[in-house]
């Protein structure tokens, strides 16, 4: 794929790509991937349309190619306490900010970066930039990983398949379970589900 950060490779531009995984869902972390490439044609596509084994292959491909890359994370006390969006531009700061390369441009899916430096910012830019695309398969292996090892801290919620994403079984899960400690309490589901969990099972015990 050639992308639209073309107009930037073009002027001599290091781009740096940024995508989220995790935006939507009610529970876990955001995870906003960084990713620089050198000019070039790449066959990285949207994370979401490809199945879990492509996607690890392609991070791979993504890290052996990349100038630099790099993950921000926003916690889920982040999230409830600043709101998606904020939450989400916190971890792709901190994404930015990770990277071993300064970017001299920019381009995202559609999140309006507070930035100095050029940025493109169109919808569905996961799927027009190979920038953009890469960033959102290292986001997403790397919060899929993280949430499997969450579902073995908090069984019975099915983290491991649903992802934290509003699935039915996710919200069944909820209904008997009550909101575990890595539920994203402003999310109206969450808020509505009975408080059923124990807050002392899983403490002190890890993820990261």
């Amino acid at each position: 794929m050639e992308g639209i950060e073309v107009v930037f490779w073009q002027r001599g531009l290091r781009v740096a790509g940024l995508d989220e995984a995790g935006r939507g869902a009610w529970a876990g972390p955001i995870v906003v991937g960084a990713v620089i490439l050198p000019p070039g044609r790449y066959p990285f596509r949207d994370s979401k349309l490809l199945t879990p084994k492509a996607r690890s292959r392609l991070a791979a491909e993504v890290k052996r190619v990349a100038w630099a890359w790099a993950l921000g994370v926003a916690e889920v006390e982040e999230v409830d306490r600043l709101g998606v969006l904020k939450a989400t531009l916190l971890a792709a700061e901190r994404a930015l900010s990770c990277l071993p390369l300064e970017p001299e441009a920019l381009v995202t899916d559609y999140l309006p970066l507070p930035t100095s430096l050029p940025l493109l910012a169109p919808p569905k830019a996961d799927q027009n930039s190979p920038s953009v695309a890469a960033a959102s398969i290292l986001a997403k292996v790397h919060r899929d990983a993280l949430m499997e090892r969450l579902d073995r801290l908090y069984p019975g919620y099915g983290f491991a398949r649903h992802k934290g994403y509003g699935t039915e079984e996710h919200q069944r899960a909820l209904l008997a379970l009550g909101p575990s400690p890595i539920h994203r309490r402003r999310f109206t589901p969450v808020a509505q589900a009975p408080l059923r969990f124990s807050e002392g099972e899983g403490e002190g015990e890890g993820v990261g």
